[in-house]
């Protein structure tokens, strides 16, 4: 068997023929030229026939033997009727890519699962280069893929936090697919609003329900996109604000006590935040005691947990009429944090009694939310958001890339 045809075996790739080989020094440089006669642009792929000056051109392909390999092909320009001259198609990379296919998909599958300077190492790139690889994978497979903003009904909105939370990135899951189905950087009303203006007015109608937090500038954007969306506030934010305001009063009441009450009060706050099943004996006797040695901290641990009894309610009605109560107990309760949090849940009623009657929240997106960040302390931190947008669409976009021995089709 000729060499060259057991190189073309080696690579793996279709559509193209091996001229010949030579040794650098890094590794081994192999001519190619593409099987098919007739050349396409590389922009619409249409046939052109007309071509103009040629220059030499190298794609790193995948190591052969643990040798590292470069394509070589006289690449020609060409004219096209629809996009003018460009460069000719080649069949093993896309247009602009210094990789080939294999390549690039190889590094993406590890870039799912290791971290950057691993898969760097790993494919002896530059750290960066891995980064605008995962995007070019992303692209191409979104490429191939229907439009993931159609079909959506109820959609999960939040903001995710990186290069130590001075940057903000803006994440739109499907919960039906439990995949992230856009992402831009910022947190304001105007960032949300780029994704309902890539929607459109068609979809934007079809939508039912949309899950957030008590952010003004999401339901701003939501409300002035699609007024007939249900808005659902997450019941996790809701609760959270109720334990914010519980360990308000606490603090107060700890800076407001003689010394000698203030270490046993301090020592009450995770007892005072966790959920009455889950307390040990000994914190049952402490709020116990609590009852009885500070009235405003007990009565915010009652507030707190009526609020939350209330989430847990099935039936709507139910629910709206306790709530009404819990809004006049709150507000002549004396307590100033419980007293600004009512006319914060008076202000967003209905969507928390939504949330009572669908039992929809963000628990999906906050999970996703948690894989990125793990994502982000993998790659030790990203420099720019399109790097941490490719990579959340990679790894929670539903985009399934495999290594370089696996075949489409192939379970193995």
């Amino acid at each position: 068997m000729r060499a060259n045809t057991v190189l073309r075996t080696l690579l793996a790739l279709q559509s193209l023929y091996v001229r010949g080989f030579s040794f650098a020094e890094d590794g081994i440089v192999i001519e190619v030229v593409p099987s098919n006669r007739v050349s396409r642009c590389s922009c619409c792929e249409a046939r052109v026939r007309r071509g103009y000056d040629k220059r030499w051109r190298t794609w790193r392909h995948l190591d052969l033997a643990g040798v590292k390999t470069i394509l070589r092909y006289e690449i020609q320009r060409v004219e096209c009727g629809s996009c003018g001259v460009k460069v000719e198609r080649v069949p093993w990379a896309d247009p602009g890519s210094n990789f080939t296919r294999a390549f690039e998909e190889h590094t993406a599958y590890l870039a799912q699962r290791c971290d950057t300077t691993t898969v760097s190492r790993l494919m002896r790139t530059a750290w960066q280069t891995v980064g605008r690889i995962v995007r070019g994978v992303t692209d191409r497979h979104e490429r191939s893929r229907a439009d993931r903003l159609d079909g959506l009904r109820l959609i999960g909105i939040d903001e995710l936090s990186y290069r130590r939370h001075h940057k903000y990135v803006t994440t739109v899951v499907d919960h039906e697919r439990a995949e992230i189905v856009w992402a831009a950087e910022g947190k304001s009303a105007a960032t949300l609003k780029q994704f309902f203006d890539e929607l459109g007015p068609d979809r934007c109608s079809k939508l039912e329900a949309v899950t957030i937090d008590l952010s003004a500038a999401f339901i701003k954007a939501v409300t002035e996109a699609s007024p007939e969306a249900r808005i659902i506030f997450d019941r996790f934010h809701v609760q959270r604000l109720a334990h914010d305001a519980l360990d308000q009063v606490r603090r107060e009441a700890v800076r407001d006590a003689i010394p000698e009450d203030r270490v046993s009060l301090k020592r009450t706050r995770w007892a005072l935040q966790k959920n009455p099943w889950n307390l040990t004996g000994f914190e049952h006797d402490r709020l116990a005691g609590l009852q009885r040695a500070n009235g405003p901290i007990y009565r915010a641990y009652l507030l707190k947990e009526a609020l939350l009894g209330i989430l847990d309610r099935r039936q709507v009605n139910v629910a709206r009429a306790k709530l009404d109560e819990w809004l006049s107990w709150a507000k002549r309760s004396r307590l100033q944090p419980f007293a600004k949090l009512a006319r914060t849940i008076k202000k967003h009623s209905d969507g928390i009694l939504a949330y009572v009657q669908t039992r929809a929240n963000n628990g999906r997106i906050e999970g996703l939310n948690g894989k990125a960040r793990t994502i982000t302390r993998r790659s030790y931190g990203f420099h720019s958001s399109s790097a941490l947008i490719g990579m959340l669409f990679l790894c929670c976009g539903g985009i399934n890339v495999s290594p370089a021995h696996v075949r489409p089709g192939s379970t193995h």
